[in-house]
């Protein structure tokens, strides 16, 4: 997209427009580092448990702003190839929660290493003050989420 036709473009959408681009390329890095059986759509389950390990689905579904039917699907697909696995949840027999399993773990700490370096892409695409500035507004609108 040309510089000046994002000009006209709200706000919201030129965020969601530059997440996709910064996940594009985190993705694509990942799968030039070796990782090839995973998809775009998975990183909403791997991101959420390389910060919080042993979720409930219900808990990532919320967390990832999807239904728990389209993130029992993304699960079943991890599950399936060897990234995360279901352990009973010890305080109520009926659940689960989802884990990191080996291969999960060696695969988010890849992930961690191409964020860092999108991250210092980003810095010289930016500028050190630019993407310090950038950094404190999408904190900032990351903590007012519901006053916007």
């Amino acid at each position: 997209m040309p510089d000046n036709a994002s000009q006209d473009l709200p706000m919201s959408r030129l965020l969601s427009l530059a997440h996709s681009t910064t996940s594009h390329a985190i993705f694509d890095r990942l799968t030039a580092a070796g990782i090839h059986d995973l998809r775009p759509s998975h990183g909403n389950v791997m991101e959420h448990l390389a910060f919080e390990d042993g979720l409930r689905l219900n808990d990532l579904a919320a967390r990832a702003g999807v239904t728990p039917q389209t993130m029992g699907q993304w699960v079943d697909e991890l599950e399936g190839l060897g990234y995360v696995e279901r352990r009973p949840d010890s305080s109520d027999r009926r659940a689960k929660r989802i884990h990191l399993t080996r291969k999960g773990k060696r695969c988010n700490e890849i992930e961690w290493k191409v964020v860092r370096d999108v991250d210092t892409s980003l810095e010289s695409l930016l500028g050190t003050k630019l993407r310090h500035d950038l950094r404190r507004a999408l904190t900032k609108i990351i903590g007012a989420s519901d006053g916007i």
